[in-house]
């Protein structure tokens, strides 16, 4: 697991405690793509209230919940997967993660139980910055880069991913998977 060095597709930002924006406290973002232009990826760790039948017009048998990309074009739908032996024209991102494919067959692969919802996640929007932000932000000392794997990233819970992902990166990170959400109430 890397702990320093240059974001990459794959990669992961971790908020640190202390970043001071609402939309990103205690997030973890799947980079999806960074370069000189900008970067974007998907909050891994805010699901909302809503189930992706709910923002479609067909029917989707399964509960499947809808996550928070991040704060641009919430009106957009995205997802990935790892199960590109099922679903078609996806981009690896990371090993066995894929971004997007053929929304058309995961639809019926989901409505059929052969796409589990363990193998795929849907965000309502995206993160994103432009050229050089990003950049900026982690010379401000905001974020913390690591990487996973999709198993770890597909199993674990939502609501334990940062802390999760902190501690098993061990030594100093360990430590700060523990800091309350406001210090000043310790």
């Amino acid at each position: 697991m890397r702990t320093a060095g240059n974001i990459s597709k794959g990669s992961l930002l971790i908020a640190k405690p202390f970043l001071g924006d609402p939309n990103f406290e205690r997030g973890v973002i799947l980079m999806c793509e960074h370069n000189e232009h900008g970067s974007f990826g998907f909050v891994l760790n805010q699901t909302t209230d809503l189930f992706l039948g709910d923002v479609l017009d067909e029917t989707i048998y399964q509960d499947v919940t809808l996550h928070l990309g991040g704060p641009v074009e919430k009106n957009t739908l995205h997802f990935i997967h790892r199960r590109p032996d099922l679903v078609s024209g996806g981009s690896e991102i990371m090993d066995n993660v894929f971004w997007g494919g053929d929304f058309a067959s995961v639809k019926t692969l989901l409505n059929l139980n052969t796409l589990q919802q363990e193998d795929v996640r849907f965000f309502i929007g995206y993160s994103g910055w432009s050229g050089g932000q990003l950049d900026a932000e982690l010379n401000q000392d905001s974020w913390i880069i690591t990487n996973t794997t999709s198993d770890f990233l597909f199993s674990t819970p939502p609501g334990n991913f940062w802390r999760e992902i902190l501690r098993n990166m061990g030594g100093e990170y360990r430590s700060i998977a523990h800091y309350p959400i406001d210090p000043r109430l310790n």
